[in-house]
């Protein structure tokens, strides 16, 4: 089992729900994050003043796949998740060595 967390732009989740669920994707964990990467922050203006944000909201996806799957899964999310802008993101792939659902107590590959 593996572990794909992914860092997108936040207006590119639904096109990558969407890519996920075309391959029978069935779960995913999406947390609202913010961070800098080269995109080093931006400028914005409120009310007439200008100010530096520092830390630029993102997008944070988890989802755990059979390894067979890694392949298959992330193309989908690069696909999805690219502007060819600076800010698209990162994908990160972790191996799991166990995982438990809590209702059933199943583990292993049946508890994705």
């Amino acid at each position: 089992m593996v572990k794909i967390e992914a860092i997108v732009k936040p207006f590119r989740l639904t096109e990558i729900q969407e890519a996920l669920s075309a391959l029978g994707i069935q779960g995913m964990t999406v947390t609202e994050v913010k961070g800098f990467g080269r995109q080093k922050g931006h400028i914005e203006f409120y009310r007439g003043a200008e100010y530096q944000v520092n830390f630029v909201p993102k997008i944070l996806l988890t989802l755990v796949v059979a390894e067979e799957r890694v392949d298959e899964v992330v193309n989908a999310i690069q696909q999805a998740a690219y502007t060819g802008k600076i800010g698209d993101g990162k994908i990160f792939i972790s191996h799991i060595d166990e995982v438990m659902r809590i209702r059933t107590r199943e583990t292993g590959p049946e508890a994705i």
